[in-house]
């Protein structure tokens, strides 16, 4: 039997709330049909059966009338604790104790952070647009699939380096699916020919002086807002992410951090690309809400795929991306 209290716009009283608790519970048969049960039990109802279920064991008794023995060898009941005034009788205490106002001059505070730390870094500000298109920028993933921010920055162990971001960007990309191998977290070095994860690839590329671009399927980013699926791939050398399509928060954050979220205008122009391409980005001197950019996907054979890219960034965002991003953007 399925127990359903009936509908209350103001609100059962208390006494009405224990009747009805007890009446549910002593519905409930089999422990097969518990969470069925519970589930169409009204949401002021469900707490008390929780507290039920922690004092007891079970959600078939009411715990307003229970017995319980205390360590002591004493007994004693639960009361229900009443109605209480939506706002405290003396009002709200307002106190600033232990509050410290800011300095007018800051100019003179430095962080000291020591540099044998593992878990701590200054930030150093990402450098500026240089006002000029990209060229040549190396293919350093083509994923495949679902690619969610998890599989760009892996949380677990490596949130110990969250305020490190170089030593966090030592996962970047080690969930990704190669589209061209099937492997994760490995790819082709475009300068050495061999297979290596994705974050050493990209600090040989930077330290070659070449940046790079990462392709993607459906839904890119997808999953946590974590803001170092976006930072990483900034910091080590990351200018552009072209997908079939992204996810909302994931896109935002890449335009905070200077990356540059394009989307194939036709979403089969994703086959074009090749593991061995470099790729050029035409259009961005004169981007603007609503324009569109021209990739050049420049092949191994010589041949060059062009295709179509949008955008989404508003005139602000534009200016974060000139910038170099949107910190850089508010310091001035």
């Amino acid at each position: 039997m399925e127990h359903e209290a009936p509908a209350n716009k103001s609100g059962p009283t208390e006494p009405e709330s224990i009747e009805r608790l007890a009446g549910a519970m002593a519905s409930l048969g089999a422990e097969s049909e518990t969470e069925r049960a519970v589930k169409r039990i009204a949401p002021w109802v469900v707490s008390a059966a929780c507290l039920a279920y922690a004092m007891t064991g079970s959600f078939t008794v009411n715990p307003f009338t229970e017995e319980y023995t205390a360590a002591d060898g004493s007994t004693f009941t639960l009361t229900p604790p009443g109605k209480v005034a939506e706002v405290p009788v003396g009002n709200l205490v307002r106190d600033e104790l232990g509050f410290l106002a800011p300095i007018d001059d800051n100019t003179s505070i430095t962080v000291q952070i020591s540099p044998d730390s593992e878990r701590l870094a200054l930030l150093t500000p990402f450098d500026s647009w240089d006002g000029k298109d990209y060229k040549g920028l190396r293919l350093l993933l083509k994923a495949k699939g679902k690619c969610t921010t998890d599989h760009i920055s892996p949380a677990g162990p490596w949130l110990r380096f969250r305020g490190h971001l170089d030593n966090i960007s030592g996962n970047m990309f080690s969930g990704a699916v190669n589209a061209f191998s099937g492997e994760t977290g490995n790819a082709k070095n475009q300068l050495t020919g061999e297979s290596q994860e994705y974050n050493k690839i990209a600090r040989e590329y930077t330290a070659a002086g070449e940046n790079w671009v990462v392709v993607g399927d459906i839904n890119y980013g997808e999953g946590s807002s974590r803001e170092h699926a976006a930072m990483c791939p900034r910091h080590m050398g990351g200018r552009a992410v072209i997908t079939r399509s992204f996810a909302r928060i994931h896109e935002t954050n890449l335009k905070k951090q200077g990356i540059l979220p394009l989307t194939f205008a036709d979403a089969a122009d994703y086959g074009l690309v090749q593991e061995d391409d470099t790729i050029d980005l035409i259009g961005i001197a004169d981007i603007a809400p609503g324009s569109t950019i021209t990739a050049g996907l420049n092949h191994i054979d010589g041949t060059t795929s062009t295709v179509t890219l949008n955008h989404s960034l508003n005139k602000e965002q534009i200016d974060w991306f000139k910038a170099g991003s949107a910190l850089n953007f508010l310091r001035g």
